[in-house]
């Protein structure tokens, strides 16, 4: 009898564990949030992250403290013998995050690693063409994210964009918005929204805009969007998320619909950052 009761006890204990893990999740944050935010890590901020100086006083707190949760949650690896410093974490984070003011968000959950490399990398991609035939290439890449937990970023290629806030190009931002629309476990541009009436307004004013992206691509036409949109819904929205960023008043200007659609979403308005 005695048994049985340690069992049920045991057992009720570990259901009231599992049960208070959101509590604890969200404490642990808390904690996280709430550390001073170091000195050199602002200058990073300031240097690096060209949008951060642009930023209300508002978002420029709430980024900071969403960074540290960030950075107290996901694990770096240096990859090719690259050093992992602060000047790598904050920047990166930074970036990450801007993709998450303003919003409830869960830190990008599927995310458990960020491998950065010193340049672009190889890997190895398997691909089907149109006549069923299996192809192995070696691509090369600055970025790639993984629903397995990982993304993959070029030190190099984030420097660039550093350098070159404003020229409609992030690899952050593009593979931290691949993490978004991950999130309800399927690649395909549209991340997770919060009705069917959202889903469907979505999914019109996107099409349209993929539409023409495609067109443009097919017949060599200028764009604000790079061709590699057109490749499919899921690239269209990470490249589109670069360029709501980064080129934001000439995204709200020529394309004023999808700009509405990206600023409900992110619940920001990043033209008036500019």
């Amino acid at each position: 009898m005695t048994a049985l009761i340690i069992v049920t006890l045991l057992g009720l204990g570990a259901i009231l564990w599992i049960a208070s893990g959101p509590r604890r999740a969200q404490y642990r944050r808390q904690q996280l949030a709430d550390t001073t935010f170091p000195a050199p890590w602002r200058a990073i901020l300031k240097r690096r992250v060209f949008a951060y100086g642009r930023l209300p006083d508002h978002l420029q707190q709430e980024l900071r403290r969403k960074i540290l949760i960030f950075l107290g949650e996901k694990q770096f690896i240096g990859c090719n013998g690259f050093e992992i410093t602060d000047e790598v974490r904050v920047t990166v984070a930074a970036q990450a995050c801007l993709l998450l003011l303003n919003r409830d968000t869960d830190f990008y959950p599927g995310l458990r690693q960020i491998l950065i490399y010193p340049n672009a990398f190889y890997v190895d991609r398997t691909e089907k063409d149109a006549a069923g035939v299996v192809w192995e290439r070696h691509a090369l890449l600055s970025g790639e994210s993984w629903s397995q937990g990982q993304v993959l970023l070029s030190w190099k290629d984030i420097e660039e964009d550093c350098a070159h806030p404003f020229d409609g190009f992030n690899v952050v931002m593009h593979e931290f918005a691949h993490q978004l629309d991950q999130e309800d476990g399927r690649a395909d541009g549209a991340p997770p929204l919060p009705s069917r009436e959202r889903y469907r307004r979505w999914s019109e004013v996107m099409q349209k805009e993929y539409d023409a992206l495609c067109r443009a691509a097919e017949w060599g036409e200028q764009s604000l969007f790079d061709y590699y949109g057109a490749t499919e819904p899921a690239e269209f929205f990470a490249v589109i998320t670069e360029v709501f960023f980064t080129k934001a008043r000439d995204f709200a200007a020529l394309h004023p619909a999808l700009y509405r659609e990206l600023a409900t979403y992110y619940r920001l308005d990043p033209a008036g950052w500019q």
